[in-house]
């Protein structure tokens, strides 16, 4: 069997090879993911992000646990989780601290869990996140959750790959404009509030709600991955729903497993609302757009440097310093091949 059928058939192990070949963007990641991507497009993707300390590994442990280990009568569904970690200063891999509070899910052969490293992206996420997501997808994991960095004030990003988008608040972390700073209104499908037993929990729902409320000039706000607002609502989308998606508030302790129960059933209500209105397409069709996007920069990019000497670079950029020429001159120079 080749690789791609052993990855087909449910071999982790192919699984995994593969999924280091394409960080590495190998020639054989590249055939892997070329072959892989008709298989794709099955998987429901969720996208995790917040400050640094809102407990996000432990929230994401707890909700692969749920979709493990459902209540009675409910399927249990596979899950992949994809955790962007900071790069070590000194390896530049993944530091793999998420992997530490997902030990509740070591040994589930349901369950695949991959840690990679931001290896200097911004928007807390990697340049092969979306990558490795997809090699899940056609391993066929049915819930694929993607944990961001948690850079903070930069991670639109998982936006434009999840279907889903979760944001996670917890009190006690910085005033409450930190919400709007951080764009989660423009980001957010749900937002959810963790340590809900914290001193201030209720102060932090509080003011997210009112955030919400001032948000939306009508009912709704338009969010930057959602289609422009129709004049008239999608048929039959359900009670409160009429003027589009509104971001529920739900509370969580996550170290307990409190909420996390209400949290799951608002991941299915939001993936049902996709699904009637056609934003789920739409969503899709902006993820490939992004996708395709950023390889074409990266080719070009690569093709370029592929073209130019290392002496012209660097004779362009002793001048630049030296102030003889201009950033917008010097990016001339370089894309005429040395020459003015």
């Amino acid at each position: 069997m080749s690789v791609i059928e052993d990855i087909l058939a449910g071999d982790r192990l192919a699984l995994a090879r593969t999924l280091s070949e394409i960080e590495n963007d190998t020639p054989e990641g590249q055939r892997a993911l070329d072959e892989l991507f008709p298989h794709t497009g099955q998987a429901r993707l969720i996208g995790v992000t917040g400050a640094p300390g809102t407990g996000k590994s432990t929230l994401v442990n707890r909700l692969a646990y749920l979709y493990r280990h459902p209540p009675a009568g409910v399927e249990s569904k596979s899950v992949g989780i994809v955790a962007v970690d900071p790069s070590s200063p000194f390896s530049g891999g993944a530091v793999l601290g998420d992997r530490v509070r997902m030990r509740d899910l070591a040994g589930d052969p349901g369950v695949f869990v991959r840690s990679m490293a931001s290896r200097g992206s911004l928007g807390g996420l990697a340049r092969t996140t979306s990558d490795l997501v997809q090699v899940l997808d056609a391993a066929g994991y049915e819930i694929i959750i993607i944990e961001t960095v948690g850079a903070g004030q930069a991670e639109v990003d998982i936006a434009r790959l999840a279907h889903t988008t979760i944001v996670i608040e917890a009190p006690g972390l910085g005033d409450d404009i930190q919400a709007i700073k951080a764009g989660i209104l423009e980001i957010a499908d749900i937002l959810v509030v963790n340590k809900a037993d914290r001193l201030g929990a209720e102060n932090t729902t509080r003011a997210l709600r009112g955030m919400l409320e001032l948000a939306k000039p009508g009912k709704r706000f338009p969010q930057h991955h959602a289609p422009v607002m129709a004049l008239r609502p999608p048929p039959d989308l359900g009670e409160g729903e009429e003027n589009g998606w509104e971001p529920p508030i739900v509370q969580t302790v996550a170290t307990t497993g409190t909420g996390i129960s209400q949290l799951e059933e608002e991941i299915a209500r939001h993936q049902k609302y996709l699904h009637k209105s056609g934003d789920l397409i739409h969503k899709e069709k902006i993820r490939l757009k992004t996708k395709m996007d950023d390889l074409l920069q990266y080719s070009l990019v690569s093709r370029w440097r592929e073209s130019i000497t290392r002496e012209i670079y660097k004779t362009t950029l002793d001048k630049l310093v030296a102030r003889k020429i201009s950033p917008q001159e010097a990016v001339r120079v370089l894309m005429n091949g040395g020459n003015l």
